[in-house]
């Protein structure tokens, strides 16, 4: 991690100095999003602005060239551009329907180790960290196979995520996170934060600056999102700047920045996990053939997806 922390501070510098240079020359401004569009940047979003102005639209969604998964998946990458040291960043989605896909965490926590995409077996059609962290363990709410394993924690933008004996994922509210849990049926659930959308509006605290998130914060990301038809979005970053094999660099996109990504994706509800070095995602392609973005960082719970029996 200290390898990787000094090259991202020697990398900052020239960054910084790029994207104020040539990095978009007749792109839109740094303070705004662009989507590479064919051969040329086009401006998605503006601050204070849904990604399309009209509800409904869901503009990175379709311009993802979408390619086939296992059975019940589709993923696909989109460049994108924005202010200081996100202005080369890629986009990696996966749309995934629960009805076809089963998922459940891999609480690696509950028997003192740690977890990576690497740990995913020959099963797995999908794997990514879970939750946020906080020393070994995850932070609030884990029930894994039906057994509450930690405790719902209270906090403003906390929510939490949840499948139901049936299979199917919410995107809980924090308000809600109480009664989700006592009224009983998750067979998997874990809590992170902050809330990108709740009913496809992003927090106050997500806007603007003193309501304790630091707005300004850069970094790798890593969301969980639901469609209105019950689909499940998976979105990651990575800095793109230096190709693939620095792409764990954590440099990215602010947290509003990164619930606009997510209603430019289609969603309503969407909750961001740990990114940053924790960052990671796997999916299995159509032939079976695995694909992987690795973070830096074990984590003490991960998120596995298996093909429904």
């Amino acid at each position: 991690m200290r390898t990787l922390g000094r090259i991202a501070a020697a990398l900052a510098a020239a960054v910084a100095g790029a994207a104020l240079g040539a990095a978009r020359p007749s792109g839109p401004a740094a303070a705004e999003l662009a989507m590479r569009d064919g051969g040329r940047w086009t401006t998605w979003w503006r601050p204070g602005a849904s990604p399309a102005g009209t509800k409904g639209v869901a503009p990175l969604a379709e311009r993802i060239a979408w390619r086939a998964a296992a059975a019940g998946m589709e993923w696909g990458e989109l460049e994108m551009s924005g202010g200081g040291e996100a202005w080369r960043t890629r986009l990696i989605v996966v749309r995934l329907d629960p009805r076809q896909v089963a998922l459940e965490l891999a609480p690696a926590f509950d028997q003192g180790g740690r977890w990576t995409v690497s740990d995913a077996d020959t099963e797995a059609v999908l794997a990514l960290d879970a939750g946020q962290f906080r020393g070994a363990l995850p932070w609030g709410w884990v029930v894994s196979g039906g057994r509450e394993i930690l405790p719902p924690e209270q906090a403003p933008l906390a929510g939490a995520v949840v499948v139901d004996s049936a299979g199917d994922v919410r995107v809980v509210a924090p308000a809600g996170v109480a009664a989700e849990r006592a009224r009983g049926g998750a067979r998997e659930a874990f809590q992170s934060y902050p809330m990108l959308l709740q009913d496809g509006v992003v927090p106050l605290a997500l806007r603007e600056p003193g309501h304790g998130v630091v707005v300004g914060h850069r970094d790798a990301r890593l969301a969980l999102g639901t469609l209105s038809d019950g689909r499940v979005i998976f979105a990651l970053t990575r800095f793109d700047a230096l190709g693939e094999a620095l792409g764990r660099v954590p440099f990215g996109l602010t947290s509003a920045e990164m619930a606009a990504v997510m209603e430019g994706l289609g969603c309503r509800q969407a909750l961001l996990l740990d990114g940053g070095i924790s960052g990671q995602l796997m999916l299995r392609a159509g032939d079976g053939s695995p694909r992987a973005w690795r973070g830096t960082r074990s984590v003490p719970l991960g998120l596995v997806g298996r093909p429904r029996r």
